[in-house]
């Protein structure tokens, strides 16, 4: 019997990870398995120049592990440039653990996770995202420091959630601000799309304010809890998309903002907590831009909550984290204000502050 070599030369040259849009020159991506505890995750670091690499992490049971991969690296790309434009001193980072969070989270693979992010000796701190919980952030604790957003009675900030929705209620009013002529939202109709911890916040600020507020997610139970609490209505139609309304939050997964979406969006603004809510950046902030609908980008609004944990690291307490987060409003508009005036999208005036940032930041640490 005998065997014969492959011409690799012959084969179409692919790049896996390298090759993947969302890229964007990571500087370093780190795969983590656990036979023992079914760990299967994957952090992206995205960019260190302005300091270690924050961001939270996100269980979430995916089709495939290419989905997973996209996911950590759009996601961890968007935390490089939400650093940047708060003004924060950190890099951006992310990570993702592949399984149900409801049935596959155990204590022992949080811990598991956590000694994984210690290995990378700070280069890297992780916070909770979609499937954690504060409980979760303090197991990772027990065993590496490099977490943030730990319990207030472990010296925590907390749940960073009800921060991260009063910057995307700040965000939304800037954009009404300059829409509308005034940032008061009494009697909008708004979509929330998804009403998670950080949906719900956002429901309880749009209701105090007297606006008309709509929610969907596929969790009827949550949908009715929210209801009770806060009056709002529940969607029953076919397709969100479709309805007619003045602001669009979504406020769940990304991407909602698509080719198929675009067309049938019948709103004035879209303001929302998710990340990486335009399919492709520039091609639908483009017809975002075109169609009359003011973009607040997301990664500009939904800081909130990084500021929230950044305080751990820096020792500022609630008076602080607040200041910083209300002045959301006055940077989302004068984003707004300055892609009118030079012809260009939001998300790409947003973009440019946070890359010359960076930049200034690099000439520096070059000299």
């Amino acid at each position: 019997m005998t065997s014969e070599l492959i011409n690799t030369k012959d084969l179409p040259k692919v790049d896996p990870v390298f090759g993947q849009l969302s890229f964007d020159n990571h500087e370093q991506i780190v795969f983590c398995n656990d036979k023992d505890t079914g760990l299967k995750a994957i952090i992206g670091i995205h960019n260190t120049v302005l300091g270690p690499a924050l961001g939270g992490t996100r269980m979430w049971q995916y089709d495939n592990e290419w989905e997973a991969l996209n996911d950590v690296l759009r996601l961890s790309r968007g935390m490089t440039f939400k650093s940047a434009v708060a003004g924060l001193n950190l890099g951006g980072g992310k990570a993702v653990i592949i399984g149900d969070a409801k049935t596959q989270k155990t204590p022992e693979l949080m811990k598991k996770f956590g000694e994984y992010v210690h290995s990378l000796s700070g280069k890297y701190i992780t916070a909770e995202d979609i499937g954690m919980e504060t409980s979760d952030m303090d197991l990772v604790r027990d065993v590496t420091p490099y977490v943030t957003g730990i319990s207030e009675s472990r010296g925590g900030a907390g749940n960073p959630s009800p921060i991260t929705a009063y910057g995307v209620f700040m965000g939304m009013k800037a954009a009404a601000k300059y829409k509308y002529g005034s940032d008061v939202l009494e009697d909008k109709k708004v979509i929330v799309q998804g009403i998670g911890h950080v949906g719900e916040s956002l429901v309880e600020h749009l209701t105090n304010e007297g606006a008309k507020v709509i929610i969907t997610d596929i969790n009827q139970a949550r949908l009715e809890e929210v209801k009770a609490k806060y009056g709002a209505e529940i969607y029953t139609g076919e397709n969100i998309y479709t309805l007619d309304a003045d602001i669009y939050a979504p406020c769940a997964l990304g991407a909602t903002v698509n080719d198929t979406t675009i067309n049938q969006l019948n709103v004035d603004i879209i303001a929302g907590a998710a990340n990486n809510q335009l399919a492709d950046e520039q091609v639908h902030g483009k017809i975002l831009a075109e169609k009359g609908i003011v973009y607040a980008p997301d990664f500009v609004i939904n800081a909130g909550g990084i500021i929230n944990v950044y305080a751990e690291l820096e020792g500022y307490g609630k008076t602080e984290i607040m200041r910083k987060t209300e002045n959301i409003y006055n940077t989302t508009l004068e984003i707004i204000k300055n892609a009118a005036t030079n012809g260009v999208t939001t998300h790409s005036a947003s973009l440019a502050i946070a890359k010359n940032r960076i930049d200034e930041r690099k000439k520096e640490n070059q000299k």
